[in-house]
């Protein structure tokens, strides 16, 4: 029972910072403002159902993923067949296919050996027996026919649906929203819940769009309005000008370098024009190829072109900008201008650098949950725990006296302790969280009473008041761990698979069971332990 003096220092200073980590929550904004910058000013954030905020639900165009998919195909299919030498005609592909005639049939086997390297085992071969992604076969009529299949399709979507709600975190982190609750439903529909967030015209603007971003060869001989009037020749495709929709460009179909191989987009101003502009930075191997290829092209444009994904049942895809190259571009670095405006240069900067959605996200339900269901929630939480710390307070003085007031002090630390800790690291406040809150009470006040019956067990079997008190703090500490941390393997378990409120629930159980043993172990028994500092000029009392 004895403490040293630097044991009795450090357990005051850890409930010190519980105290004034905790009580910026009771504080308003404007008291906030004049507390000086070296004290703890964080308050705790408020989720969805008690603050209030934006609602929206999104669902992942499949269809647009699969003709993805087949626009890749085909190209592959056409890469393959050329380095193998082998001639083919009438590449094309249907809804669910990529289907190709060979000019010589006998080349058949040698094709069907070479594209079926395409298809790769779905979940990465670890099963064995596992399905291919892509199916290669010979149709009647002398076509081959490369197809997805459908385990292929169902791994796609699901990789797509776990990217999708990387890129959609990165974008709202990003414009300083804290604890989104961005959850996947089914296999195709992304819950997204932001607190504190009330426009949902600026969150749709910003987490909808697909932001793919790709650079393309220009074509030098011909330009958009003679392929228009003749022939689009093989591999080309024309986009229209973003600042000008009646000028176009004829630009090679597969990119010189993809999107997905930026590092950084940031948004600036030009400096001669001051204009919003958008610097970028390429990954290393981009570097490289789009060196090599500025090297080989200067003097000639090259088109940095924008895939807004489908906006009202139409493809927007648009050239940014087509400048020429003026000498060779090594480091890696460049930047994009138009005719943006401040707002439209951040946003497309956050939607480049936090990656490009793989496939366009639409909005299927929208709201706004407004902060009055959350008012009436935190005045029943509060009231709930008012009533249940009366409770649970007259209740333990009365069956301990004394012992049960220092165990009310410690648990009001607790409290102290979980609120500050949950501020200091920023977790998110939920209704389920509140009853957190009031379930740890219970649990703090339960280690205490298995600490105080076994003192009173002590002293039934004879032991001295000093003996049986540090009996029943020994012996009680191998039951009330193992019965907290199985509690907390099941708090951990469902901070791991959970999410939304189980996650808030099971943050604010875990933190619970690391203060409770905290308090019980440390703040109680150094509380009793001065009590009995206290009582050394004359014969101990009883103490239950």
């Amino acid at each position: 029972m004895h403490f040293s003096r630097w044991k009795i220092s450090v357990i005051a200073a850890v409930c010190l910072a519980g105290v004034l980590t905790a009580l910026p929550n009771f504080l308003s904004k404007e008291t906030l403002a004049w507390v000086p910058d070296f004290l703890p000013k964080k308050q705790l954030n408020l989720g969805l159902d008690l603050r209030g905020g934006a609602h929206l639900l999104l669902q992942m165009d499949t269809k647009e993923l699969k003709k993805d998919w087949l626009d890749n195909l085909r190209g592959e299919v056409r890469k393959i067949l050329r380095d193998a030498k082998i001639r083919y005609t009438g590449l094309g592909q249907t809804a669910d296919a990529v289907r190709v005639k060979l000019v010589d049939p006998a080349q058949t086997n040698e094709a069907l050996s070479q594209l079926r390297k395409l298809a790769q085992p779905v979940g990465g071969g670890m099963i064995a027996g596992a399905d291919n992604d892509i199916a290669v076969s010979e149709s009647g009529d002398g076509f081959i026919t490369v197809a997805p299949t459908e385990a292929g399709i169902h791994q796609r979507s699901t990789n797509a649906a776990a990217a999708a709600i990387e890129v959609v975190r990165r974008r709202i982190d990003a414009i300083g929203t804290t604890e989104p609750d961005i959850v996947r439903q089914g296999t195709d529909r992304i819950l997204v819940q932001v607190p504190g967030f009330d426009d949902t015209k600026k969150l749709k603007d910003l987490i909808g769009q697909t932001a793919r971003l790709s650079f393309h060869d220009v074509h030098q001989q011909m330009s958009a309005e003679e392929a228009r009037q003749t022939r689009v020749p093989p591999g080309y495709v024309i986009y229209p000008d973003q600042d000008d929709p009646n000028h176009e460009y004829l630009v090679q179909e597969t990119p010189v370098v993809y999107g997905e191989d930026l590092t950084d987009a940031q948004p600036g101003f030009d400096s001669r024009t001051n204009e919003p502009i958008i610097t970028f930075r390429f990954n290393q191997r981009a570097a490289r190829i789009f060196g090599e290829y500025s090297s080989r092209h200067v003097g000639r444009p090259f088109a940095i072109v924008l895939d807004n994904g489908v906006i009202n049942g139409k493809r927007d895809v648009k050239v940014l900008s087509a400048p020429v190259i003026r000498e060779p571009i090594l480091g890696g670095t460049g930047q994009i201008s138009g005719s943006f405006t401040v707002d439209q240069a951040n946003n497309l900067a956050i939607q480049l650098r936090s990656g490009a959605l793989p496939a366009t996200l639409s909005v299927i339900e929208e709201r706004t949950v407004g902060p009055s269901l959350g008012a009436d929630s935190i005045e029943a939480g509060i009231l709930a725990g008012i009533i249940g710390s009366i409770a649970v307070s007259g209740f333990i003085i009365f069956a301990y006296g004394l012992f049960g007031l220092f165990a009310i002090l410690a648990v009001a630390i607790n409290l102290c302790l979980i609120v500050g800790l949950m501020s200091t690291i920023g977790s998110t406040l939920t209704l389920p969280g509140i009853a957190g809150l009031v379930l740890t009470v219970g649990m703090a006040v339960d280690s205490n009473v298995l600490i105080y019956e076994r003192i009173r067990e002590e002293m039934r079997n004879g032991k001295q008041p000093i003996s049986a008190i540090d009996s029943g703090f020994q012996r009680a500490l191998g039951t009330i761990v193992d019965s907290n941390l199985t509690t907390m393997i099941a708090g951990l378990v469902m901070f791991w698979l959970g999410a939304g409120p189980v996650r808030g629930f099971a943050v604010t159980l875990c933190l619970g069971i690391l203060a409770t043993m905290f308090t019980a172990f440390t703040v109680t028994r150094l509380m009793v332990s001065l009590w009995i500092a206290s009582q050394k000029t004359r014969k101990i009392p009883a103490p239950l």
